[in-house]
This record gives structure tokens, sequence and C-alpha cells, in this order.
């Protein structure tokens, strides 16, 4: 059913959480998983100090993707890709599922509500959104939230 799995990380815990699940379908399905961490420019200052910022930045991105890497190999899951792209997140996440013919998406959310989630928005909404493939969004607590056409996914399979 999945051939391909898109894993966006932010190397928060809810990035974590989200992992979880995405190497279990992609162990039930024997799919391979690709990690992609996006540096998201358009908060980055301009000031003579951000290509600073913006490497360091880079290489959390960088060590939250090995970590995810490594996890995945250790349960014996082909992951595939390892990126670390820049520019809007949600707009490299979905760039990166055309380019690379994605099947599915596993991304974890924070959970926001009411005003602060109407202001703030977020990565994982514009996605879940904008999508043309099922998107599966698991809250920080733990139990997946469907997104767009998420519904095809086998929730067997998630936890």
């Amino acid at each position: 059913m999945y051939r391909r799995i898109l894993l966006p990380t932010d190397g928060s815990p809810e990035a974590d959480r989200a992992a979880d699940h995405a190497l279990d379908i992609a162990e039930r399905f024997g799919a391979a998983l690709h990690v992609l961490y996006v540096v998201d420019t358009n908060a980055l200052p301009l000031d003579p100090h951000a290509r600073r910022v913006f490497e360091y930045v880079e290489e959390e991105g960088r060590l939250a993707e090995e970590a995810i890497v490594g996890r995945a190999e250790d349960r014996g899951v082909d992951a595939v890709a390892s990126e670390v792209g820049e520019g809007s997140p949600h707009e490299g996440i979905l760039e990166y599922v055309e380019d690379n013919d994605i099947d599915l998406v596993v991304m974890g959310t924070r959970g926001r509500r009411g005003l602060e989630r109407y202001l703030l928005g977020s990565v994982t909404e514009r996605v879940i959104r904008m999508s043309d493939v099922p998107v599966l969004a698991v809250r920080a607590g733990g139990s997946p939230e469907t997104g767009r056409a998420a519904r095809n996914a086998d929730p067997g399979s998630a936890g």
C-alpha cells in the first residue's frame, strides 16, 4: 500500500512521536522512509550573523535526521533519503512529496487549539490542507489525528 513515506522533522518531541508511527508503518508495509528537515529561512534574522544562525539551525536539522535514520536502521527500515532543505517548511515538504513520489506523509503536531491555532497556524495544518497524498498527523499526546485523505491510512498500523 505504501512504498515511500515522508517524515518531516524539526527535532521536537512531537516529531519524535511521529517517527514512531512512521517507523511502524514503514515496517508493516516494507516501505522506504524519507526524512526531511526544512530550515525555515523566513524565520531567520536579516543581520550579519544570520549565516551563523542558519548554519546552526541546519546542523540541528542534520542531527535530528541522523537520529531518525539511525532508529530506522536499527529496526531494519530502509531510510533512503535524508535531506536538509531551506525555505518555507510546508512548501518544502509539499515539493519533496511531489518530486519523490511519496505515498504518505507522517508528521507531528503540537495540538494547538482556539485562538493560538488561528493566529499561528501550523506547518502540519498547511500540509494537510494542501497535500495530494494522505497525511497522518500525530498529536503530541500520541493519538493520531487524521488529515485530508488520511482516512485511507490503515489505523491499525499506526499504534
